[in-house]
């Protein structure tokens, strides 16, 4: 299928579509997964286990994901993703429930969750492989930024309305946005199924390029990359605990407020990369050197605070951030390296987040349970050393 073919327009909206509704499945779990365990008797360190074993999943599958979708398609590999994600998404409740109600014992709660969320997670990982494979297939190389950009924006938008519209159906009940999830997901799946044509495969397969994450040229920015997300993984795993501890609130007005604040930190992101970066001419790393500060201040508060609004105005901060490193990060990565390695690089750069998020929970949690500023001072130092880190790597000219 060609670039200019009509059919692509309806892809590209498809493809848009389904990314926004796997945003909003990832970030809707954020807001009620913290106030959802502690009701079935879950401790703070076990939920974050939950979050690490699906992003270690995450991480190991992914790749392989992106290359059967070469073999098989990428229309079949998406909507394996898409439909595997709301069967497991539903087993996920149901073990929930079957807790809620009395039925499991938080022990056998603990090992079915984690085990039906990292089969949930294996066919999740599906979809944002093969997602941006089929944009770059139908995209011209002068579009092909476009494209993606639109991928990356259709999931931050889904990933604002996630945990707005999740605090509101969590009023309802704290798995209330998990069917919702499903909804969303199962509508995306059914549209990929009837809109979006399959490709025809390419005569031969051009093997990528073998780069390893100890490769001198990117090496600094591996390093860089799972720090960056282990600290937002901190973050978004322990800020639901500090708001209904230091506020005292009941798990549906946790779910509520922390909805709100992840909604305000990914608005917050979003309009950064929208309209600051557009306008901005500096090198990639000069953006991970600005994000550092504003980030260290929003742990800073994080730990310090002792309000409503100061954790909200922190959440801002840390999303406008988040908002100035990641694109820092994914462009230092791509620029690093030669045009024949960009598949390559993207792969190597696209396993950071996950492998940070696999941390950063279980570490975020057990600090947690020793002291609830102690997540944030950690954060915060460990940043601080990044920042330090970062003034010493040079920019590729």
């Amino acid at each position: 299928m060609l670039p200019s073919h009509p059919n692509n327009v309806l892809a590209k909206r498809t493809l848009l579509l389904a990314a926004a509704a796997m945003g909003f499945a990832q970030t809707v779990l954020f807001a009620i997964l913290a106030p959802l365990g502690r009701e079935v008797g879950l401790v703070e360190v076990q939920i974050g286990a939950i979050i690490s074993a699906s992003s270690l999943t995450l991480f190991l599958v992914s790749p392989l994901w992106g290359r059967a979708s070469d073999v098989w398609g990428r229309r079949k590999i998406l909507l394996i993703g898409l439909f595997g994600y709301s069967v497991g998404t539903i087993m996920f409740a149901g073990v929930f429930q079957a807790a809620l109600l009395g039925y499991l014992i938080p022990v056998t709660a603990l090992i079915l969750l984690i085990v039906t969320r990292v089969a949930n997670a294996t066919v999740m990982a599906a979809v944002s492989p093969s997602a941006n494979a089929y944009m770059a297939d139908i995209t011209t190389v002068e579009d092909r930024i476009k494209g993606m950009g639109a991928i990356g924006a259709a999931g931050n938008i889904g990933s604002i309305l996630g945990p707005a519209i999740g605090g509101l159906l969590a009023s309802i009940s704290l798995l209330t946005p998990l069917y919702f999830s499903v909804f969303l997901t199962l509508a995306a799946a059914v549209l990929t199924l009837y809109a979006l044509p399959e490709l025809p495969k390419p005569a031969v397969i051009k093997k990528q390029p073998r780069l390893k994450y100890t490769d001198a040229r990117i090496f600094p920015l591996v390093v860089a990359g799972v720090f960056l997300f282990m600290g937002f993984a901190i973050v978004q795993q322990t800020i639901a605990f500090r708001f209904q501890d230091e506020l005292g609130l009941s798990g549906i007005d946790t779910a509520k407020i922390v909805g709100i604040s992840l909604m305000f930190s990914a608005a917050a992101a979003l309009l950064v990369q929208l309209l600051v970066i557009p306008r901005l001419s500096v090198r990639p790393f000069v953006l991970l050197r600005i994000s550092m500060p504003m980030m260290m201040i929003a742990f800073a508060m994080m730990a310090m605070g002792h309000t409503q609004n100061m954790y909200i105005l922190s959440m801002c901060i840390l999303g406008l951030g988040m908002g100035l490193a990641g694109p820092g990060f994914m462009a230092g990565a791509s620029i690093a390296v030669s045009s024949e390695e960009q598949g390559a690089v993207a792969g190597v750069a696209g396993s950071c987040p996950p492998l940070g998020f696999t941390v950063g929970p279980l570490l975020g949690t057990y600090l947690y349970s020793v002291d609830g500023a102690l997540p944030y001072w950690f954060a915060f130092t460990s940043y601080f050393v990044l920042f330090l880190f970062t003034l010493k790597f040079k920019d590729k000219k």
